[in-house]
């Protein structure tokens, strides 16, 4: 049965895809990558591109460490907020009600920013919050979440190879569930929420978990391992496929949720540290490259697992 969009609803889709859109209004070869962001626009901290509900791209440090900045269209990037308490942030994530959870790195924590304020003009610090905060932290570095609002968070301690594996609950309760991993580093959830994706970016393992509907993980297995260069962000396709970044290889590894690697895609740039799916339905994949501080983009036969998550919350 058809099912008719109410007007607002579908002149909120169209406003909230606008920008983006020039990355897909054109045909375009799949999984061809040219740039968005022009190099040094970002430092090279560039890291956590993730898309929000009106479809503005968030990337963190923009012209200085400590930095949001959002991107409003191709080589149209303005300063979101400035971080408090000196901290620094890596993986962004949105929730489905449009609310921004930042790893800061820097000061153990968890920060977050309600939509509310997302959608405030100001740029000042009083709109972060801390969201959740433990001690033991190394340095947290990316963010994954379930649709139902659990987090999880990547640890590494550079220094010494080795990794945590934490999940914060919707009430902010911290759990470890991990210790004693590898250089934790990209994490990701699979579109139907029964698979948790986490890589060790120096021993080059994409592990895979079970994945229960409270966050519990069991069942640990490789996905696939890799013998050379690293591995930094992740997410998922509509079709469950893994792309990881291939820091130091230049490429996008895609992988098929049974562990076969299905695709490379080449990039201008050596160093890529983490990619987000967004454009008009959601196929345009955006990849932050470190050395360059520029973003790049190319087009995908898939759209992204947010993305999908959320047209169904709009839709339904």
């Amino acid at each position: 049965m058809l099912k008719l969009i109410p007007l607002a609803m579908t002149l909120s889709l169209l406003s909230m895809n606008t920008y983006i859109a020039q990355a897909s209004e054109n045909p375009r070869d799949l999984y061809q990558s040219e740039d968005w962001v022009k190099d040094g626009t970002f430092t090279q901290g560039i890291e956590g591109p993730a898309f929000s509900k009106e479809g503005s791209l968030y990337v963190v440090n923009y012209q200085q460490e400590g930095t949001i900045g959002k991107v409003t269209g191709k080589n149209q990037v303005e300063l979101f907020v400035q971080l408090p308490n000196e901290s620094v942030g890596n993986g962004i994530r949105f929730d489905g009600s449009g609310n921004m959870y930042i790893a800061d790195y820097v000061n153990h924590n968890v920060l977050y920013i309600s939509s509310e304020n997302i959608a405030e003009k100001n740029n000042t610090s009083n709109k972060v919050e801390l969201y959740a905060h433990a001690p033991q932290m190394n340095q947290p570095n990316d963010i994954a979440i379930m649709d139902n609002g659990i987090l999880f968070a990547s640890d590494p301690n550079w220094a010494k190879n080795s990794g945590q594996l934490w999940r914060i609950s919707k009430d902010r309760n911290i759990s470890l569930l991990e210790q004693s991993m590898g250089t934790t580093n990209g994490i990701e959830v699979s579109p139907d929420n029964k698979t948790l994706y986490v890589n060790e970016s120096v021993q080059g393992n994409i592990w895979r978990y079970n994945l229960s509907d409270n966050g519990s993980i069991s069942d640990k297995k490789l996905l696939i391992h890799f013998n050379n260069h690293g591995l930094d962000g992740m997410r998922t396709d509509s079709q469950g496929n893994v792309y990881v970044a291939r820091y130091g290889k230049g490429v996008i590894a895609i992988i098929s949720p049974s562990g076969e690697l299905m695709r490379e895609v080449k990039l201008k740039g050596l160093f890529p540290t983490n990619v987000a799916f967004g454009g008009i339905d959601g196929k345009s994949v955006f990849v932050t490259m470190q050395k360059r501080g520029a973003i790049e983009t190319f087009m995908s036969e898939y759209k992204g697992r947010s993305f999908l998550s959320k047209m169904n919350k709009r839709m339904n």
